[in-house]
């Protein structure tokens, strides 16, 4: 099988993982469509993928990408935001759930 290019998320930040660089190559609609993003929003839909512990959850996640490209979405939804992110800093809200999730980690 040959490896196929797809463009990644912002440089030095996130690599496309094996198991969504495999979604997107099997439909070309959604590879159309994440090429035709940013490397911003590749950026942010890697980090969304990716983000889930339990690997059942990330295998949802790609399935989504991958749904969610076909059907012309440019950015997760309802998603927190890449804590990755250089170009703002982190909003109130995106804090408070980061917190939240550090202290209950502790626990």
């Amino acid at each position: 099988m040959s490896k196929k290019e797809i463009s990644p998320g912002l440089s030095n930040v996130h690599k496309v993982p094996p198991e969504l660089r495999a979604a997107l190559i099997s439909s070309p609609k959604a590879l159309a469509a994440w090429e035709s993003l940013t490397p911003l929003a590749r950026n942010e839909w890697i980090c969304w993928a990716t983000f889930p512990k339990k690997q059942e959850t990330k295998n949802q996640h790609v399935e989504r990408v991958v749904t969610e490209l076909k059907e012309g979405m440019r950015r997760p939804c309802c998603w927190i935001g890449c804590v990755h992110r250089k170009d703002k800093p982190l909003s109130p809200s995106v804090r408070y759930v980061l917190n939240k999730q550090r202290r209950s980690s502790y626990a």
